[in-house]
């Protein structure tokens, strides 16, 4: 889809580095400044979220090698960074300079806290951003702290998702009227912009400002589920007809407990009695009993699980990828999964890109 487009990445951690692999994905040219060294000091040597893209090492302290990160961005369609505010600004990079050199570049900016405001400079983290953003208060039972989610919510979902649409965008709005713009995409907007499925059901009454309370964080319905073996069962049975082919697969249609779906007065009670339930059977049990079913509930899987699990193999979601997995390219165009270059080494493509630029 975007093949024919350059991107230039300056190397970051988290979000900055996912939304380019993405784009990378989609056929966009991605050339990667990583920093001088052997190894990212998160995803070491390799990098997953470099796959697809190109490599050139080159250090920002450096005169020289700042005229050469400067002549990628003169040629480029779009630039990715993920620094604190003023960064680039001061190694002389920034999006005024940059529009001067070349009026039709997207500048896209990965943030926590956005480009101003009083928290702009300061450092965080994926779970700070969700905390204060408002998106972390519903992760977890009434009585118990959030639980902490993985770093989909904040720095993908939040972060790197609205970094990428909002470089498309720009990318479009580029091709339509010659100018290009800066994106500042900061994860604090981006998840509390996620909220706004939940927020539409508060005028109707199932979003309550109390935990436990709201439609999808507080039934009984609408929980995960302990087994004999360990293992967890997540139930979401939203609608009336799915909640009724839940109580059948269970043997509960006709039980009194379970007539009203949804009284909060009653949530607690429901949920212990399914969780005596469910504590009885191990995890397969479960699974088979409601295989094939409408009844919305599927165990909770790690992700080696997940490759072995039959849908997930049918569409080849998980892919081996050295001593490890990988997840396949997302979306897919026309039903199918384009192939992607393994991550290369760092600064594999340093001479050529000189070369390139006839540097």
């Amino acid at each position: 889809m975007l093949t024919g487009l350059r991107v230039v990445e300056f190397e970051g951690l988290g979000p900055a580095p996912f939304a380019a692999m993405m784009l990378a994905e989609m056929g966009a040219e991605v050339v990667v400044i990583h920093r001088p060294g052997t190894a990212s000091p998160v995803a070491g040597a390799r990098n997953l979220l470099d796959r697809g893209k190109r490599s050139i090492v080159l250090d920002l302290k450096e005169p020289a090698d700042i005229a050469t990160a400067r002549a990628l961005v003169v040629r480029a369609d779009a630039l990715i960074e993920g620094y604190r505010p003023g960064v680039m600004e001061r190694l002389g990079l920034g999006p005024d300079e940059m529009h001067a050199a070349n009026p039709r570049l997207v500048y896209g900016r990965m943030t926590g806290w956005g480009q101003d405001g009083p928290r702009a400079p300061q450092a965080g983290h994926d779970l700070n951003y969700i905390a204060t953003s408002g998106a972390l208060w519903y992760a977890g039972a009434p009585g118990t702290p959030p639980l902490t989610p993985p770093t989909m919510v904040g720095d993908v979902g939040g972060g790197a998702l609205y970094l990428v649409a909002g470089v498309l965008a720009g990318l479009i709005g580029a091709a339509r009227t010659g100018r290009g713009t800066v994106v500042d995409a900061a994860i604090v907007d981006g998840s509390a912009h996620m909220m706004a499925l939940l927020m539409s059901m508060m005028p109707s009454g199932n979003l309550s400002m109390t935990r436990g309370q709201s439609l999808l964080d507080g039934p009984h319905w609408s929980r995960i589920y302990g087994c004999a073996c360990g293992g967890w069962l997540s139930v979401q049975c939203l609608e009336p007809q799915f909640y009724a082919a839940f109580l059948d697969r269970l043997g509960l249609a006709d039980d009194p407990r379970f007539a009203d779906q949804r009284d909060p007065a009653q949530w607690q009670a429901q949920s212990g009695a399914l969780a005596a339930i469910f504590v009885e059977r191990p995890l397969a049990h479960w699974a088979e009993v409601f295989a094939g079913t409408d009844a919305c509930v599927a165990p909770v899987l790690r992700p080696d699980e997940a490759a072995r699990d039959p849908h997930m193999a049918a569409r080849g979601v998980w892919q081996q990828a050295g001593d490890g997995l990988a997840p396949a390219p997302a979306p897919r165009f026309d039903g199918a999964v384009r192939p992607v270059a393994e991550p290369p080494a760092r600064g594999a493509d340093s001479a050529a890109i000189r070369a390139e630029l006839g540097l």
